[in-house]
Parts: structure tokens; sequence; C-alpha cells
């Protein structure tokens, strides 16, 4: 009989304590399971919180600040090179900085273009290559999606002065602010994002100043320092990527004249390619178009190419 209870004990014992783990191993698992919702929903609260926080700081920080310095260095030396030449250095630095602003229905897009480029060889002076300064500017009112009311304005000049070195001697043809040239007018923006937008101004105010040695040229009236005409101004903007790490920047303009042969169309087309070889190199190719029949009848082109250091800066 002892014995009998010690083996219904010993069972007993073994059942309960098999029970016993049971439960626990239960009670982990749910404790687990538990745990898991528990963290998932913390962490969903963070990143609410998160993505909050980073909205309130694009609301209260709506400038958004991009620049890039790039300079171009080109030099060619010969040394009893029997087929000719002649030693030079040429370089060009140029800017390309922009600045906007946007809330929930307004957007302001501003873009600053500078470049200077000069050349020096053995038998020459130092000679400017490209001088250039341009200034574009949108300020835009959301109307519908993607549609804006706007305003624009544009100014374009030079830093330096230029010579046509075909005459002898050389004869100067412009300096800085002659010519200069400011346009601005209300208009109508298609605006997919800020690489990409085309404006469209019926009532385009455009002005010409030249200083007094340049009266007569470009346009301007001899014995005038100015000349006023208002017309149509289209412009477009369209940055974007061809192939990885090759970019091409289109800066578009067109204006025609109601007052003065509105038929002569003046375009002003400038590409700009890049192929980023890494953070510091790229190799840049611009190809600059441009028509004017007011500063001479036939077509002006430019185009430079080289290897460029860049540095590029912003702040949002």
């Amino acid at each position: 009989m002892k014995r009998l209870f010690i083996i219904f004990f010993l069972i007993s014992t073994s059942t309960f304590s098999q029970i016993q783990k049971d439960s626990i191993s239960k009670i982990d698992s749910i404790t687990k399971v538990e745990l898991k919702k528990k963290i998932k929903s913390l962490q969903s609260r963070l990143d609410s919180i998160t993505n909050t926080e980073k909205k309130e700081e694009e609301i209260k920080k709506p400038w958004s600040v991009r620049g890039k310095v790039n300079f171009v260095f080109n030099q060619t030396s010969f040394s009893n090179w029997l087929a000719g030449g002649e030693n030079n250095t040429a370089g060009n630095i140029g800017v390309n900085y922009d600045f906007n602003y946007r809330n929930k229905k307004l957007k302001w897009d501003n873009k600053i273009i500078s470049t200077y480029g000069i050349t020096h060889s053995n038998n020459q002076s130092f000679r400017k290559t490209d001088d250039r300064f341009e200034y574009n500017s949108i300020l835009a009112l959301e109307s519908i999606e993607k549609w804006y009311l706007s305003f624009f304005s544009n100014f374009i000049t030079q830093f330096s002065r230029g010579f046509d070195y075909s005459k002898d001697p050389r004869l100067e043809v412009s300096s800085i602010l002659s010519p200069a040239y400011l346009s601005f007018g209300p208009g109508i923006l298609w605006r997919k994002n800020e690489n990409i937008r085309i404006n469209m101004a019926p009532a385009t105010s455009r002005f010409i100043f030249v200083s007094k040695p340049f009266s007569g040229m470009y346009g301007v009236p001899e014995g005038k320092s100015s000349i006023y005409g208002i017309g149509l101004n289209m412009s477009a903007y369209l940055k974007f990527k061809i192939v990885e790490n090759v970019t091409v920047e289109n800066i578009i303009a067109l204006y025609s004249d109601y007052t003065d042969k509105p038929q002569n169309i003046d375009v002003n087309h400038q590409a700009n390619f890049e192929v980023e070889v890494n953070k510091y190199l790229s190799v840049n190719l611009t190809l600059h178009l441009k028509s004017d029949s007011n500063a001479s009848s036939e077509i002006q082109f430019r185009q430079l190419f080289g290897l460029g250091v860049n540095y590029t800066f912003h702040k949002i």
C-alpha cells in the first residue's frame, strides 16, 4: 500500500510539473507576442512623431539653397613640335546658384548663372573667351494642380569689355551693362517640379540698355541709351538625367516684339551637359545658341568643352 502511494505521488508530481512548464511556456509565448506588438506600436508612434517634426521643419524652413562652382582648365604646350603650334593656357569659371522658396500655394524659383573665361598665348595678350551674368526669377501662385499664375523677371549682362580682334586695331564692341537686357511680365506657369517648368508671358516688357559709346548698337537707336519693347515671352527650364551620371540642363527663352518685326523671334538656348566622374570631377559640355536680329543678322553660337573641378554646396 505504501508503495502504491509513493508511485501515485511521483506520477502526480511529474504531471503537475509538466503542466506547470507548459503553462509557463504559454505565458512566455503570449508575453513575447504582446511585447512585439507593443514595440511595433511604439516604433510606429516614433515614426509618426519624426515625420511630423520633419514636416514642421519644412514649414519653418521654406527656403532651399543650392549652388555649384565649376572650374574648367585647358593648357597646351609645344617643344620642337614639327607640325607647329602655339603654347596657350585657358581657364573658365562658372557659378550656378539656385535659391527657391515654397509653401503650400506659393513658389518662388530663383537662378543665377555666371561664367567668365580667359585665354593666354605666347603671341597674344589675355583675351576673353566667355563672359555672362544672368538672373532668372519666377514667382508663382498655384491655381490648379501644376498650373500657376506667374510673374517672371530676367536680367542679362556681362562683367567686362569685349573686343572684335578681327579689326586692326581691335574694336571695342561691348562693356559691363552694355548691352544689358531686362525683361519682366505676368503669365501662366506649368510647373512639375523645380527641374521642369514652362512659362508663357504674353505681355512681357523688355528694356535694352547700353552706355554712350555703344549707342546705335544692339537695337538701341543712335543717341539713346535704352529702348523699350513689349511682346510675348516663352521660357523653359528642363533638367534631367540621360543615363546614370549624365545630366543635361536646358535653359530656353523665346521672345517676339509686337511693335518691331514680330515675325523675328529672338532665341536664347543654353544646353549644359555634365558627365559626373566623382564628387569633385566632371566632364562638361556647354552649347549656347543665340539669334537676335537687333544685335546681329547672323546666328551666334558658343561651345565650351573640358574637364571641370566642381564644388557643390546646398542648404535646406
